[in-house]
């Protein structure tokens, strides 16, 4: 059975700003690349067709050229062409545009088989519903990330503990969309229910550290290290079954297990940092230099 070894940190080497500079040159580099997205696509990431909406075909690859005819079948450029591994299917993704005609799925499975493809299923999404749908899963992560920090400051009822969590979480949250951008995975149900998840995730190991300094006997450097030992252990553990997860869904061509699984490793990769750089300067402040004021 394998042991994970979690090493002491002597914090007393570094200063609070430098604890903290790591984590908020991250955070700043995400926020750029988010913005930039937003300047470019109107968007913060890349949108899929629960989003946008759209057309996806579903076309057999019995031949094992039909990625190669469909590049050619459609009088438009599909938005998203991938291989589905074992299945011989291949997924052609239209995204909606403003002059598409009301028929457009039919049209584009007319255009399919002109060229000799076979589409075993059609599904079209309209833009109107896909702007519902998004404008509910943007509340859906707004209300759970309003809810995390109402009950975190009404579990410390003090601020400067309090907010080191939310803003802990927000980082945690913020990187892994970057990341996303950066590595092509878009913005699904799917990937939204990963960023969900990483807020659960990122308040749990924060609870913990600010559990263990605040509310528990002992030094401080004592209590860090005593919630270092389970919420690095905890953490590490998490990423590693992530990890797991990604390839072997790469490996079986499970596209949303396998942004999900990069999702969380990225995003519990980016709360080790944020909660054992940044969190623990703030708290390291609020406790010799806070409270005394």
């Amino acid at each position: 059975m394998v042991a994970i070894e979690v090493p002491e940190v002597n914090y007393t080497d570094y200063s609070n700003r430098q604890l903290a500079a790591v984590p908020l040159a991250f955070l700043v580099l995400a926020l750029a690349i988010i913005g930039g997205w937003v300047v470019a696509t109107g968007a913060p990431a890349n949108l899929g067709l629960e989003f946008t909406g759209g057309v996806e075909l579903r076309v057999a690859d019995d031949g094992g050229n039909a990625e190669q005819q469909i590049r050619t079948a459609f009088d438009r450029e599909p938005d998203s062409v991938r291989t589905i591994p074992g299945d011989d299917v291949v997924v052609v993704t239209f995204q909606a545009a403003e002059d598409d005609p009301e028929g457009l799925a039919n049209d584009l499975q007319d255009q399919a088989e002109a060229a000799g493809l076979t589409t075993t299923a059609v599904d079209q999404v309209s833009p109107s519903f896909a702007s519902d749908t998004a404008r509910t899963a943007l509340f859906g992560v707004a209300l759970a990330f309003l809810g995390m920090s109402v009950l975190v400051f009404a579990l410390f009822r003090t601020f400067v503990p309090s907010l080191a969590v939310v803003a802990s979480a927000f980082s945690d949250l913020v990187i892994p969309i970057a990341a996303m951008n950066l590595l092509g995975i878009q913005m699904t149900l799917g990937t939204i229910a990963a960023l969900l998840m990483i807020i659960g995730y990122s308040v749990d190991s924060d609870i913990l550290l600010n559990d263990s300094v605040l509310r528990r006997t002992g030094e401080f450097y004592e209590s860090v290290s005593r919630a270092m030992r389970t919420g690095v252990t905890m953490t590490l553990t998490s990423i590693a079954a992530m990890v797991v997860m990604a390839i072997g869904a790469s490996v079986f061509g499970v596209g949303l297990l396998r942004d999900i699984g990069i999702i969380l490793a990225v995003g519990l990769c980016a709360d080790l940092m944020n909660t054992y750089l940044m969190n623990v300067s703030l708290l390291r402040w609020y406790k010799f230099e806070g409270v005394a004021r």
